[in-house]
């Protein structure tokens, strides 16, 4: 196979790894295959098997994404302080039990435990992995193997894999029961864990032994990565809208049967376009260029549908904003992860990811309940709600050109001078 056909072929590229960089990427997708075998069907098992309220349901998934959020910054910290292996590992076993509760939960305790322990499992688990990629990118990067945000590339690409892959198993073991489905789930993670049990290099935190307050002061004193993480917290925002904006306008249209298919067409084309675009924002448009017109692409998106929406009863709009909402974040995503490093100056890497992981939690709190709000407000065909979600994005676009750092020169944070020997 000649060297450029694998530079399309994600697969190819993947095997060709070094182990650890091989194993965090094959990592997302194991994680997201066990998460979506039961999360896309947890609210109809609640329902209709369990008979909870719709209020209670919305509770259940509302605490399990509040408990996976609100936590991130402690998961982050403690992989900087006790290293990423041990907290992975706590990481898997935490979701193991909350996979294995749901399973065999009858009342609304045993199913509340079971959605927390899931969520406080991936924030544990998914800013070390995230710091531990940015660290392996480092590397790769360094010696010229493979560019950081390449790395970040493949990484969303296999989480897209899992992400298509884990509702089809799902579906089939569904045909058995819920509970089977879960014990699935939580066997997959099982499996996870005993991987990075084996192969998970152990070593201490990179920052054993300072104290835990100089390490939030620091991430909290870079006022320029919060700044990042606030402008960027967008993508998250506006991917949220794919679950809450877009079923209400296929409802509108009368083609509610369209969801399934819409999200198929943004998985093929993060699968198979995630890579090349990467490489292009790398090689022709560097970090600024390729956040702020990611973040302009999304706007885009948003501010078509709003235009489109009073002239048309077909699913034109919402074709428009999967496609154009997706190819926007396959330009912003791989050069936040990298972005997001160099703003940190390398340091504190699980506490920075962890930082712009609950920004992005925040903002789909925020901005889901007040685009709920104006979406009830507004009438069916207004263009009102759409052009305000165009203007989040349009905002970080403006702020993004400011943050960001125009070339890939990494960052110093505010105190990274303060080495502990």
């Amino acid at each position: 196979m000649t060297h450029s056909l694998r530079r399309w072929l994600v697969l190819a590229e993947i095997v060709h790894l070094p182990a650890v960089p091989r194993l965090l990427v094959l990592t997302q997708l194991a994680f997201n295959i066990g998460f979506y075998l039961v999360l896309p069907f947890l609210a109809g098992h609640l329902a209709d098997d369990l008979g909870l309220a719709a209020a209670t349901v919305g509770l259940v998934l509302g605490l399990r994404t509040f408990s996976q959020q609100g936590l991130f910054l402690l998961g982050g910290t403690l992989a900087d302080r006790f290293g990423i292996r041990p907290v992975v590992l706590a990481g898997c076993a935490v979701r193991v039990a909350g996979f294995l509760v749901l399973a065999f939960a009858h009342s609304l305790p045993g199913v509340l435990a079971g959605a927390v322990l899931t969520g406080v499992a991936a924030a544990l688990f998914s800013p070390a992995v995230e710091s531990a990629l940015a660290r392996e990118g480092t590397r790769l990067e360094k010696s010229g193997r493979l560019p950081r945000t390449e790395l970040f590339a493949m990484f969303a690409v296999a989480g897209e894999v899992g992400a298509v892959t884990g509702p089809l198993l799902g579906v089939l073991l569904l045909t058995v029961g819920f509970p089977a489905t879960s014990v699935a789930a939580a066997v997959v993670f099982a499996a996870i864990l005993a991987m990075h049990w084996r192969w998970l290099p152990a070593g201490p935190g990179a920052h054993a032994g300072e104290p835990v307050l100089d390490g939030l002061r620091e991430v909290f004193g870079n006022r320029r990565f919060l700044a990042f993480a606030a402008a960027g917290s967008a993508n998250l925002f506006a991917y949220n809208q794919l679950y809450l904006a877009l079923p209400l306008e296929l409802a509108r249209v009368g083609e509610d049967g369209a969801l399934g298919w819409l999200f198929a067409v943004a998985s093929i084309m993060v699968i198979g376009a995630q890579m090349p675009i990467a490489r292009f924002a790398r090689d022709s448009l560097g970090p600024r260029h390729a956040l702020t017109i990611g973040f302009l692409v999304i706007a885009g998106a948003f501010a078509l549908v709003a235009v489109l929406v009073p002239l048309t009863s077909t699913v034109l709009p919402a074709v428009t904003l999967v496609v154009l909402l997706t190819a926007g974040q396959m330009l912003v995503s791989p050069v936040v992860g990298d972005v997001t490093a160099r703003l940190a100056g390398e340091r504190r890497l699980g506490a920075h990811y962890g930082v712009a992981s609950a920004a992005g939690g925040i903002a789909v709190l925020a901005g889901g309940t007040g685009t709920g709000a104006l979406i009830d407000l507004a009438p069916a065909s207004s263009p009102l709600p759409w052009a305000a979600l165009a203007a989040v994005p349009l905002l970080s676009a403006a702020a993004l050109w400011l943050i960001t750092p125009a070339t890939a020169v990494r960052e110093h944070a505010p105190s990274a001078r303060k080495v502990t020997p």
